[in-house]
């Protein structure tokens, strides 16, 4: 028989690992290849939509010229609407308008994802209408996750590509019904839990105002689109701010209703089935006019009777339309991200435009605003240890601006412990985001959970109930991120998650600009905790003269009417100060 010696044992087990290397670096190479060509064709598709828009726009045009498409795209909402109604102005003529307007603008953001060419057979449907929606003729732009019956909504993930929705979301199905005109789909961040806009798909969109900066997520592609002037109404979805981050980079206004005051019904999740923190979807715009406007339209009898699961609330003019003084709580910072100068200054500066208008503002402390961060919020989203949100990157390429969280979500809870332990000292705040998203264990430990949230909540309401609050005026994370930073500073969404834990309505207006002045006091900014994250959003902030600071006007549930009565009376002041100081 013939002896294999020791070399030759080694030799031959060398020979195998070797086999075994390559085998593994082939089959990587072969996925890298079979994603590459999925991207590769994904925005070969984009392109072919995009030259199918422009060729719908030189038809248009040519059928249906516009003396001055640029007053055209200078109307407000309800002027818009009037003039469509009365017959001033044909939707063909908005339509070609806002179509050529949006494709210059996403060649310069990278904003815009699909172009949906059956608003040019709604045109044809318009013109036999006898009676005319709210929104009659009104172009609308839909984040990425809408359902639109024939087109994906990709989630800016690979395995979501080639997947076209069989029917429209009831929110499209509403705006059809009320004459909007859907008309294009809109770029956001892979997976969307983030708040920069970014994906491997299609890229990266920029802020309008500032390239270095990026738009907010994730309805980043909704806020660069209507900010630059592509789209005057659009549509996003909410979980941590993913309206209102938008709306305050890009300095645009938007609206997170309460849950379920507008159907979800064909709006994509990332990762569905938690309860803890409330997702909504809600409208952008340039202003609170047009907000208005569109929750007139949306809460309606069509919307009722698609999701029978919506309480039959129609929009309450008396609420928004009164003139009753209000009593408004607010506060300048909360314990878990310390406002930065620039915040402080816009919500302080508002106060006192509100109280000279008549109004009573009364200090209100949130309560322990970090402890909810972590032993709620992330314990809430993060309760199956991120393993949901994992599984949307199998077999894809993650985002650079993701990595921080898919990394830290995938370590095994044992190590997150472990980890979490050895930080504590010199890191307290990682530490408890490790020990906070190792997930929940059991059952029993979950609906102990919720229990905490809901009394949490309700600890809330009280000490507001205390102080006899119409609603609250608050700081939101702005001005807009360096581009790149968002991933890395989860903890600093604070200021808007917690009315998604709370799921309270919640909506943004810009009230003024980064100032020199700001960005000085900046350079002395150090935190509460005067730790990494603390520094890191420090870098995140800098640089930001003249780009739009806002503040967050917030009601209780089912109260949206309340919510936007403060934001008008914000815009308003704010404009009328603006314009005397000139």
């Amino acid at each position: 028989m013939l002896a294999l010696s020791n070399n030759d044992i080694m030799a031959l087990c060398a020979l195998l690992g070797c086999s075994a290397v390559t085998v593994v670096l082939l089959v990587r190479w072969l996925d890298a290849k079979r994603i590459d060509r999925q991207i590769r064709l994904a925005r070969e598709r984009r392109d072919a939509v995009l030259t199918r828009m422009e060729e719908a726009v030189r038809r248009l045009s040519a059928d249906h010229p516009a003396a001055d498409p640029e007053g055209i795209l200078s109307l407000s909402l309800p002027q818009l609407s009037s003039k469509l109604k009365d017959g001033t102005l044909s939707p063909e003529m908005v339509l070609h308008s806002y179509m050529r307007k949006a494709l210059d603008v996403t060649s310069e953001l990278n904003c815009v994802t699909d172009y949906l060419p059956e608003c040019e057979t709604q045109l044809a449907h318009l013109r036999g209408l006898k009676t005319k929606g709210l929104l009659y003729g009104v172009p609308i732009s839909l984040k990425d996750n809408f359902n639109y019956k024939g087109h994906d909504s990709t989630l800016g993930l690979l395995n979501q590509l080639n997947h076209p929705a069989s029917e429209d979301s009831v929110i499209v199905k509403v705006l059809k019904a009320q004459g909007a005109l859907p008309f294009l789909k809109t770029n956001i961040p892979q997976s969307m839990l983030n708040y920069d806009c970014c994906n491997p798909i299609y890229g990266r969109t920029l802020n309008p105002l500032n390239h270095k900066k990026t738009p907010g997520g994730s309805s980043g592609g909704e806020g660069s689109l209507i900010a630059a002037g592509g789209s005057i109404l659009g549509f996003g979805s909410d979980i941590g701010g993913s309206i209102r981050f938008p709306s305050a980079f890009c300095g645009i206004c938007g609206l997170k209703p309460t849950d379920n005051r507008l159907s979800k019904l064909g709006v994509k999740k990332s990762a569905g089935g938690q309860k803890s923190v409330a997702a909504m979807i809600g409208p952008l715009a340039k202003d609170v006019d047009s907000l208005v406007l569109c929750m007139r339209a949306l809460l309606c009898e069509e919307m009722f009777q698609l999701d029978p699961t919506i309480p039959p609330l129609p929009f309450s003019e008396e609420i928004y339309s009164s003139n009753r003084p209000l009593c408004i709580g607010y506060y300048e910072t909360d314990d878990a991200t310390m406002a930065t100068p620039s915040m402080k200054r816009a919500v302080c500066e508002t106060k006192e435009l509100l109280e000279k208008a008549g109004h009573r503002l009364v200090p209100f402390t949130p309560p322990s605003v970090e402890k909810s961060m972590f032993e709620l919020v992330l314990k809430g989203i993060l309760a199956d240890g991120g393993s949901t949100f994992l599984d949307n990157f199998k077999g894809d390429r993650v985002d650079p601006t993701l990595k921080t969280q898919v990394t830290s979500y995938g370590l095994p809870s044992w190590l997150k412990s472990f980890v979490s332990f050895i930080v504590k000292p010199v890191f307290p705040r990682l530490s408890k985001l490790l020990q906070n998203i190792k997930g929940i264990s059991s059952v029993k430990d979950l609906w102990k959970h919720h229990l905490e949230v809901e009394a949490y909540r309700q600890e809330f309401i009280a000490q507001w109930k205390k102080l006899e609050l119409d609603a609250v005026l608050c700081p939101i994370l702005s001005p807009a991120l360096t581009i790149g930073y968002p991933g890395k500073l989860s903890t600093a969404v604070s200021y808007t998650i917690l009315y998604n834990l709370l799921d309270f309505p919640v909506g943004v207006v810009p009230v003024t600009t980064v100032t020199k002045e700001d960005e000085e006091g900046l350079k002395a900014y150090e935190g509460h905790h005067k730790d990494y994250w603390d520094k890191l959003l420090k870098e995140a902030l800098s640089d930001s003269i003249g780009l739009p600071v806002s503040v967050q006007c917030v009601a209780l549930p089912w109260q949206e009417e309340q919510c936007l009565r403060l934001m008008k009376e914000v815009e308003t002041l704010t404009q009328e100060r603006r314009t005397s100081n000139l």
